[in-house]
């Protein structure tokens, strides 16, 4: 009996090791609620980071070093004292680039339209059918967003099938009364990421994703002016993209993630492609147009 009690907890040992694809880490703020009950905020941040690292997002066996990095920070702004709460949820990603210790960012965005139900102590239910909760429809919806960014960058509309799985929970949210979900919630919100992201409008833009990663930074580490040359030949393609759209959300998330490291990289360029990354980012970025024009005076 003992032999197989130490059999089967081996097998749920295995069994969890293998389940997880990200690799989240996730942090509960409160301190804009006043209460002596602080228990239950460290039992949802409990709750929401065995969801998110529990679960089997993608039908590929990951390696522990190829768990996607990921951050979920929920700033509370309001708790009934019960079990209703509203917020602003922080989600990040990135991916390492090949053969060095930098991590690429990936996805920043803070959703500001947060609002679910917790107890404590409750497990998160999820299902890919049907709407359960608030809570758990939008980290599953990240966690697709995560997972097809991640695998956008290593093969060319490589993360197709997870960007469908984010607007399959979209489609079943639109029954809930949560904001966020549907079209008229605003321009940005996860109703337009969904349709951004598996809109062939966007396509472009999915492949400089992949370009930029695969061609261009992972380039870098054997030859930082091939791989940056390769990133500014690139660049033009980005004037394809619609930026006056209504709803047009992925380009703006990708700049979001994107200037401060474009701006890395070709501030160390010549001064010639440094003019003409600044012209080309201007143009197609103007909302961080000042960090692009404060590169030319270097």
């Amino acid at each position: 009996m003992k032999k197989l009690s130490i059999y089967i907890l081996l097998l749920v040992l295995s069994y969890s090791a293998s389940a997880q694809d990200l690799n989240a880490r996730v942090k509960v703020i409160s301190g804009k609620i006043k209460t002596s009950n602080t228990h239950i905020f460290q039992s949802l941040e409990t709750a929401m980071k065995d969801f998110l690292n529990g679960r089997k997002w993608t039908t590929d066996n990951l390696l522990p070093q190829e768990r996607v990095d990921c951050n979920f920070v929920l700033n509370l702004t309001n708790w009934d004292g019960s079990s209703s709460f509203s917020g602003e949820l922080l989600v990040q990603s990135s991916r390492p680039v090949y053969n060095s210790t930098y991590n690429t960012p990936l996805l920043n965005i803070n959703d500001k339209d947060f609002d679910f139900t917790y107890a404590e102590g409750q497990t998160i239910d999820f299902s890919d059918q049907n709407f359960q909760s608030n809570l758990s429809s939008v980290m599953a919806f990240y966690a697709y967003i995560i997972m097809g960014m991640d695998y956008d960058s290593f093969s060319k509309l490589g993360g197709s099938n997870y960007f469908a799985s984010a607007q399959t929970v979209v489609a079943n949210a639109q029954s809930s009364s949560y904001k966020g979900w549907k079209a008229f919630d605003g321009n940005i919100n996860r109703y337009w990421l969904a349709e951004n992201l598996n809109n062939t409008i966007y396509i472009p833009l999915r492949n400089f994703m992949y370009d930029y990663h695969r061609n261009g930074l992972d380039m870098m580490s054997d030859n930082v002016s091939k791989g940056r040359k390769t990133i500014s030949d690139l660049l033009p393609s980005l004037a394809q993209v619609d930026r006056q759209r209504i709803g047009a959300m992925f380009p703006l998330i990708f700049f979001t993630a994107k200037s401060d490291e474009l701006v890395a990289i070709f501030s160390k360029s010549d001064s010639r492609e440094r003019i003409e990354a600044i012209n080309v980012l201007t143009q197609v970025d103007p909302s961080n147009g000042q960090k692009y024009q404060a590169m030319g005076k270097n």
